[in-house]
């Protein structure tokens, strides 16, 4: 999924296409309830400020949200479709809202756009883990943790339907779990999620933190 590689470029022209077509069921043109709900309104929910990624943020809904409770949100997606949608609805970049199309796995060019190891206070996960080929989770899950600080947290919308083939992939919330404590996540929530919309009944809510690294001083980052 490199933006420099034939095949990434085949696969991001996909999802262009998908956007430019209509070919985006996942879209419910506002932030998902289960995550608008959560950062508003529970006693847990991280709080601002600080820098907060949107992996695969399509037209920007979640990162949108972010900006209006007070972080700096990135969306990041490497659909040139879905990220002229999100400017077209909530703005230009401004330096409470940028808009970066990147590929998660392609470390150079997070890097080069400032994001490296310990950058973020958080991330927010909604339908970009049930786009990806599953056996790439383990990848998605590593790169959400090296780029948390310490303490720093991940929330996440995760669609875990039995129903076979994808994308959306299904999953199993307990290999999900296993699979976050093994990239250094501790869970405070997980649970099944409310108020997801009709046909998303099978979404579980996480909030998870990047363990501080041994001998450290821990402590949270600002959120």
């Amino acid at each position: 999924m490199n933006p420099s590689t034939p095949a990434s470029t085949a696969e991001a022209s996909h999802w262009d296409q998908r956007y430019r077509q209509g070919g985006d069921g996942w879209e419910l043109g506002r932030p998902a309830p289960p995550l608008d709900r959560f950062l508003r309104t529970h006693p847990s929910a991280p709080r601002p400020p600080g820098l907060v990624l949107v992996p695969g943020c399509g037209r920007g809904h979640e990162a949108a949200l972010l900006e209006a409770l007070g972080f700096d949100a990135i969306g990041l997606d490497f659909s040139g479709e879905a990220l002229g949608a999100a400017r077209a609805l909530h703005g230009r970049e401004r330096s409470s809202l940028r808009w970066l199309q990147a590929n998660l796995f392609d470390r150079p060019a997070l890097e080069a756009a400032g994001l490296t190891s310990g950058t973020l206070a958080g991330i927010v996960e909604h339908t970009c883990f049930c786009a990806i080929d599953p056996g790439r989770r383990e990848d998605y899950i590593a790169t959400a943790s090296h780029l948390l600080a310490p303490g720093g947290w991940l929330l996440a919308l995760f669609w875990c339907h039995g129903k076979p083939g994808g994308p959306p992939w299904g999953g199993d919330p307990g290999v999900v779990a296993g699979q976050c404590r093994a990239a250094g996540l501790v869970p405070e929530i997980w649970e099944p999620a409310t108020g997801s919309v009709d046909q998303r009944r099978d979404e579980w809510l996480g909030l998870w933190r990047r363990a501080a690294a041994p001998g450290s001083s821990g402590g949270k980052p600002p959120c």
